[in-house]
C-alpha cells in the first residue's frame, strides 16, 4: 500500500472508525433492473473497500457509460462519470496525478472492449498501480439489447443482427494476457463472497489487476440465469508464467471462475520499478483473505 499525504496505510486506518459494508454505498438508489448482476458488483465491491478498510476519500472509481458504468453514483468514495470508453484514460490520468489513491476503473463489456478496446490494450501493457472491473453481460444491456463484442456470433435475439453476428467473440482474459496484464481473475456476480475475495486481491496486487466479472442481464439475456449452474473454478488454478496462462485460458469454457494469471513485473510509476519487498502472490493473498473471512 502506498502512503497519502505522509501517513502510511496503517496510520490511515487507524485514523478513521472501522467502517462497514454499508458506509460505501451513497444515497443515490440504483435504477438496475430487478434480478441485474451488478448489484452484486456493488455488493462485492463495498464489501471489499470494507474489508480492506480503505478511507473513502482515498478511494476513486471512475467509469465510462453503460448500465455498469452508473456504479460510482451508488458508491461513498471520489466517483467520475466519463464519456463511452474513455474510463481507462481517465483512471490511468488520475493515478499518474494522484498516486497515493486507490484508482479502480468499472465498466461493461461494450464500454471496454469496443469503443474502449484500444485503451484496454495499453492499460494492460503499461501496468500501472490500479484495477479494471468489467462487468461483461454479453450485450448492450442500456440502448436496448444490442450485440456486445463478447456476444456469441449466432446470439440473433436482437433486431439488429436477426441472424446474430457471424464474427467470434472477443475473448477478454486471453487479450489482457497478450497485452501484458499482470493480474487476470474471473468472478461471477451471483457470488457475492468469492468476487469480495478476488476483488481484494485485485486492489492488493501491485500493477495493472483485470477482473471480468460474469453479471447476468435478466431483461435482455435471461438465458444467462443459467450461470449460476454452469460457473465452476478454474480447473487448473492460478499460473505464474504466461505460457502456462495462455494454455489455461484457452482450455476454459469462458465460465471458469477464480485467478488467471498473474506475474510480478515492475509497476509503471514515473520509471519506479515495482517493490521487490512484496513478495506475496496474489494466491497466497487470496488463501489469507479466505482464511480471515472464515473466522
Amino acid at each position: 500500500m502506498t502512503a497519502a499525504h505522509g501517513r502510511s496505510t496503517e496510520q490511515l486506518k487507524a485514523s478513521i472508525p472501522s467502517l462497514r459494508a454499508k458506509d460505501y454505498k451513497s444515497d443515490v438508489k440504483p435504477v438496475w433492473c430487478p434480478g441485474c448482476g451488478h448489484f452484486g458488483v456493488l455488493a462485492a465491491l463495498t464489501k471489499t473497500l470494507a474489508y480492506l478498510e480503505l478511507p473513502p476519500e482515498q478511494v476513486a472509481v471512475v467509469s465510462g457509460i453503460g448500465c455498469s458504468s452508473r456504479l460510482p453514483a451508488y458508491l461513498a468514495v471520489h466517483g467520475f462519470h466519463g464519456v463511452h470508453g474513455r474510463a481507462l484514460p481517465l483512471a490511468t490520468g488520475l493515478k499518474a496525478a494522484r498516486p497515493e489513491l486507490t484508482v479502480i476503473a468499472a465498466g461493461g463489456d461494450g464500454d471496454g472492449f469496443s469503443i474502449g478496446g484500444n485503451h484496454f490494450l495499453h492499460a494492460c501493457r503499461r501496468n500501472q498501480d490500479l484495477t479494471y472491473i468489467v462487468m461483461d453481460n454479453e450485450v448492450y444491456g442500456m440502448t436496448k439489447g444490442q450485440a456486445s463484442p463478447t456476444t456469441q456470433p449466432d446470439w440473433c435475439r436482437s433486431k439488429l443482427t436477426p441472424h446474430g453476428t457471424g464474427m467470434r467473440r472477443f475473448q477478454p482474459a486471453a487479450i489482457a494476457l497478450a497485452a501484458g496484464a499482470s493480474f487476470i481473475a474471473r468472478g461471477f456476480a451471483g457470488d457475492p463472497n468469492g468476487l469480495t475475495r478476488l476483488l481484494a486481491a485485485a486492489i492488493e496486487h501491485p500493477g495493472f489487476a483485470f477482473v471480468q466479472v460474469l453479471s447476468p442481464c435478466r431483461t435482455f439475456r435471461p438465458e444467462q440465469q443459467e450461470w449460476k449452474q454452469l460457473v465452476h473454478a478454474c480447473e487448473l488454478g492460478p499460473a505464474h508464467d504466461a505460457a502456462r496462462a495462455a494454455e489455461l485460458i484457452q482450455r476454459d469454457d469462458g465460465l471458469g471462475l477464480g485467478l488467471l494469471f498473474e506475474q510480478k513485473i515492475p509497476v509503471y510509476a514515473a520509471g519506479v520499478a515495482a517493490d521487490a519487498a512484496d513478495t506475496l502472490t496474489a494466491a497466497e493473498r487470496l488463501a489469507a483473505i479466505e482464511a480471515e473471512h472464515c473466522r
